[in-house]
């Protein structure tokens, strides 16, 4: 499932190469087609991620709502504007524009650098196309789209926790600490509920428990407020990291051979996520894996400890 550092991605490629542009939407493979219709030859005024879900907004107050859930994913082709680590995020354009295509979903692969008719035709079970003059995008297997106005946006953004990319306020971090603050349920389950804290999922999960050295079973309520505080600063941190490359690289420090190697290869980026079985980068106890939340759980029994006692700050 794509996490949060996908999903702001793919809103920063439709503010670069969509927003402002008038656009000819249509359902390729039918299932929405009324939906299509309501936004078809508006231009997009804007584009927002909060956590896991993206926000496109149309004339006329039509908004096009997506959650990609667990097999959703978008190309791009045509003009498609880089984002790199390199460049301000939100800022530079850093490479020279080029014709190719994208696909974007957990990681981006490019597929072309040159395309032999522009639009191409839609391949498979395109649920939605969004055509400019120059760039193309086409939804795949998304769990939600739906076209909503400003009031119904307000409702589904106020259903989620804070998100650090949309806002790293103290008042963002002190929602967070007081949702979890207040929970028996397990640390571990509260960092992937959405309404707790948005954007998180199954790898950064796995890799924010470690980085704060702490038991996934550990309640909430027995977190201390400054290891909660610490966990949302580091997940501002890699969330901004995430965002700037690409890539979910959760191990800091690494030389330059190692960041290379972890640049090409997911086994080297992580500390616990898909390393069951195989001992610790830290201590060398072999890393569990469990269930938890009918999702995988990776962490380690020796450096992630459960708190001794319920602490008040």
């Amino acid at each position: 499932m794509p996490e949060g550092h996908s999903v702001h991605r793919i809103a920063l490629q439709f503010e670069r190469d969509f927003v402002g542009h008038t656009a000819a939407i249509s359902s390729p493979q039918g299932r929405f087609a009324e939906g299509a219709s309501e936004i078809d030859g508006l231009r997009m005024l804007s584009s927002h991620a909060i956590g896991k879900q993206m926000f496109l907004e149309f004339e006329n107050d039509k908004w096009l709502r997506i959650h990609l859930g667990l097999y959703g994913a978008w190309d791009f082709f045509g003009i498609v504007s880089p984002i790199t680590d390199e460049s301000d995020a939100r800022g530079s354009m850093g490479a020279p524009r080029l014709r190719r295509a994208l696909r974007m979903a957990e990681s981006e692969s490019a597929k072309s650098t040159d395309l032999e008719t522009f639009p191409p035709e839609p391949v498979g079970q395109v649920r939605v196309r969004l055509l400019t003059d120059e760039s193309v995008a086409d939804l795949r297997g998304p769990t939600a789209c739906e076209v909503i106005d400003s009031a119904q946006v307000a409702v589904a953004i106020d259903k989620l926790g804070p998100d650090p990319a949309e806002d790293a306020s103290r008042a963002s971090e002190d929602r967070f600490v007081k949702r979890v603050r207040t929970k028996p349920t397990p640390i571990g389950l509260l960092l992937m509920d959405q309404s707790v804290i948005a954007g998180i999922g199954n790898v950064y999960r796995a890799e924010l428990l470690f980085r704060a050295r702490l038991n996934p079973h550990t309640p909430g309520r027995n977190v201390s407020v400054k290891r909660l505080r610490a966990i949302w600063q580091d997940w501002v941190y890699l969330l901004d990291i995430g965002i700037r490359t690409g890539m979910m690289l959760t191990m800091d420090d690494l030389s330059p051979a190692d960041e290379a190697k972890a640049r090409r290869s997911r086994a080297d980026r992580y500390w616990v996520y898909k390393r069951e079985g195989l001992p610790c980068r830290v201590c060398g106890t072999n890393i569990l894996l469990e269930e938890m939340g009918s999702r995988k759980l990776y962490w380690c029994p020796k450096d992630q400890k459960t708190p001794r006692t319920t602490v008040a700050s």
